[in-house]
């Protein structure tokens, strides 16, 4: 990794002084897209928007963005243009047409994919000219212009540093990781991969909540308490494995592996499928067997590290 800093750039108050408003694109106009391209246009910013499906344009225009008929118009309108469409090869997809527009410009990317995606795609934009940089919003398209909403960039600091006023506007807690382009998707990947078993287990105990005749909101304060429970802890988990000992556990990995069998009791009680623990159950034997069932369950990320092949 060439360069891996963290420079922080917290907003006092997004609205940009009236002589500079950059303009900007915005390609594709899904939840996510649109939202990004309603924050530039409240913040005064001429904004110019493209999408494969024209009528989704319709309610941004009447706010006052510019809508180019076609993708290499409004490529060509803007010294910055934002992507945000669902993968990395549907950007490249969609920018082909544009690819000699993009010479000079600032291409920043808001999708999903993988690090390997990532530096595919500024491959592709490095060999058209354009000045890279990859980003994610790590927050929902109503939080985008939050003052407290997350936005991570890897890539050209050139491009940061020329725009970062601009890129604030989507969000006040805006950070840059690096020059590598792909720190971004990275950092998404890592912190996202907590996402879905953490709602896959919200919604088992929705479940079970239901079979006992019970409303599910009933479970949500005490859901909320836990998720800051876990957020309090992961500092130390954190620390643990940075340094390699997990040799003074507050929840040790026998601890959790016990309550395997609670999990199949409940299955059967509230006639729940809950197959989709037996990995994770899997996870916790195979660390028992490496010799760290009195380690702190943190140390099941050195499992992690070597994965089980294939049979």
């Amino acid at each position: 990794m060439t360069e891996h800093h963290f420079s922080e750039h917290r907003l006092s108050g997004h609205r940009l002084s009236e002589h500079h408003r950059t303009p900007v694109t915005v390609i594709g106009l899904g939840s996510m897209g649109s939202a990004l391209a309603e924050a530039f246009i409240e913040a005064g910013h001429p904004t110019t928007v493209w999408n494969r499906t024209p009528s989704k344009a319709a309610p941004l225009v009447s706010r006052g963005a510019e809508h180019a008929p076609t993708v290499e118009e409004a490529v060509a309108a803007s010294p910055l243009v934002i992507a945000c469409l669902t993968t990395y090869e549907d950007t490249i997809e969609a920018l082909a047409p544009a690819a000699v527009s993009l010479k000079g410009r600032a291409l920043v990317t808001l999708n999903s994919g993988s690090p390997a995606g990532a530096r595919g795609m500024a491959a592709w934009s490095l060999g058209h000219g354009a000045r890279f940089l990859d980003g994610a919003v790590k927050n929902v398209p109503s939080a985008v212009g939050g003052e407290d909403t997350l936005l991570y960039y890897g890539g050209d600091s050139g491009v940061f540093d020329e725009f970062a006023s601009t890129l604030r506007v989507l969000g006040g807690d805006t950070v840059y990781l690096g020059a590598d382009a792909d720190l971004a998707a990275l950092y998404e990947m890592a912190v996202g991969g907590t996402l879905l078993p953490a709602l896959v287990g919200f919604f088992q105990g929705a479940a079970a909540i239901q079979a006992r005749g019970l409303e599910v909101a009933s479970m949500v304060r005490f859901s909320v308490k836990w998720f800051e429970m876990i957020n309090s802890v992961l500092p130390v988990f954190a620390e643990e494995i940075d340094r390699g000992d997990y040799g003074k556990p507050a929840s040790s990995v026998n601890l959790f592996l016990a309550g395997a069998a609670h999990d199949e009791e409940l299955a059967k009680e509230a006639n729940l499928d809950m197959a989709w623990h037996k990995p994770f159950h899997d996870l916790l034997r195979r660390a028992v067997e490496s010799g760290h069932g009195d380690h702190s369950i943190s140390a099941l990320t050195e499992v992690l590290k070597s994965p089980r092949l294939p049979a």
